[in-house]
């Protein structure tokens, strides 16, 4: 289950895409999973459908730098049904 806490909100502002750490900052907002994994796909182009733009090399830069703060991926547990 995900909650507030496990999901990274980004907004769309008049110069660019930036994170917003508080949740509260106006305009159009996407959330991203705290995983590598799941920005990875969403900077491969959900993220910008998501928001209606088209991120500029600025933003996918900094958004990549982001990306890099967050701890690695955990090991995804799997349960197998016998």
């Amino acid at each position: 289950m995900l909650t507030k806490g496990s999901l990274v909100r980004i907004v769309r502002l008049v110069d660019g895409v930036q994170v917003d750490p508080t949740g509260k900052l106006p305009g159009r907002g996407a959330y991203i999973h705290r995983q590598r994994t799941c920005w990875q796909k969403a900077l491969k182009g959900s993220l910008a459908n998501a928001l209606k733009v088209t991120l500029s090399a600025a933003d996918l830069e900094s958004l990549q730098a982001y990306m890099q703060t967050l701890p690695p991926d955990e090991a995804q547990e799997h349960v197998s049904m016998d």
